[in-house]
């Protein structure tokens, strides 16, 4: 008998996220995900095939995520893990569809950074509520490459799920863009 589809999918989604530490090129989907479930119906998530931003409003505002996490699936031990940071660089073009649009610059207008910082053995980056999240509208950004947790908490409040909804139309309703 020949597997199915959905047999395969099912293998991978258990092998890519079975466990609770998700090895870093798969974590921003898992943090996209999370961002989704908080947003309400009028954001389109639409970061597939290297999209310059990962959320659209029906306005047009354009949101990006970017995450990090404490713990990781390559370190072992209990007090191996690392210092989040965020990659913030400016990029020097975006693809629209299959077309790159050469321009240096940021591509969407509110980041919202996902920070998972739970280190002990009950860490789940699969779990909405051990996330944290800090939103800024894109013109608060320092010009650096990337950002510290320390840094973004002299900018802006870190909030837990079930606030970043409001957070985030809070900095929407700001820029006007609606």
């Amino acid at each position: 008998m020949v597997p199915s589809a959905d047999d395969v999918v099912s293998l991978c989604s258990t092998a890519a996220f079975g466990a609770p530490i998700i090895v870093n090129n798969l974590r921003g989907l898992v943090a996209e995900a999370i961002v989704r479930l908080a947003l309400s119906d009028e954001w389109r998530w639409c970061s597939g095939d290297w999209q310059a931003y990962d959320f659209v409003h029906a306005d047009g505002t354009r949101l990006e995520v970017k995450q990090s996490a404490a713990r990781q699936s390559w370190k072992a031990g209990p007090h191996n893990y690392g210092r989040p940071r965020f990659d913030i660089a400016a990029r020097q073009g975006r693809y629209d569809g299959a077309t790159w649009i050469a321009g240096e610059g940021r591509n969407a207008d509110i980041y919202v950074f996902a920070l998972h910082s739970v280190v002990d053995e009950s860490a789940d980056q699969r779990d909405p509520s051990q996330w944290q999240f800090s939103v800024m509208p894109t013109t608060r950004l320092p010009e650096n490459k990337t950002i510290s947790v320390a840094r973004l908490e002299g900018l802006c409040r870190f909030v837990g799920f079930t606030k970043l909804a409001e957070v985030v139309e809070g900095i929407r309703h700001s820029l006007g863009s609606f």
